[in-house]
């Protein structure tokens, strides 16, 4: 059997598998993954094995995938005209990581620093 071969089949096994997980996962309510399994002829060793490998595989396929720019939106309340004057009156932190710059006040929003920093986070 040629690679290509190969490949093709571990990929029509997937999914298969990913199939057989997105079922078992809308399967009804108080129905253990035991009886679904039970029900469908595979042990539930089998089925965590197969979710672990269609895991394994859906990881693998993002890993290469650059992740998208995002814009972070901000609210035009918080900009300030002249952010230099701004730093030096108001009391606060300045976190500098990877060319960036940003300076924190009590009154900056949780919500857009932690998008500010994931976005800084996931720059290159």
């Amino acid at each position: 059997m040629s690679s290509e071969t190969t490949m093709v089949a571990e990929q029509c096994r997937l999914q298969e598998w990913a199939a057989q997980i997105r079922d078992c996962q809308s399967r009804p309510a108080g129905m253990s993954v035991v009886s679904w399994c039970a029900c469908h002829g595979i042990t539930k060793a089998n089925y965590y094995y197969r979710l672990r490998r269609v895991r394994e595989a859906c990881l693998e396929s993002i890993s290469g995938e650059k992740p998208p720019q995002q814009i972070v939106p901000v609210r035009p309340e918080i900009l300030r005209a002249d952010e230099k004057s701004s730093r030096d009156t108001q009391p606060g932190l300045n976190i500098s990581a990877k060319g960036f710059s940003v300076h924190v006040t009590g009154t900056t929003p949780m919500d857009l620093l932690a998008a500010v920093l994931e976005v800084i986070q996931n720059a290159e």
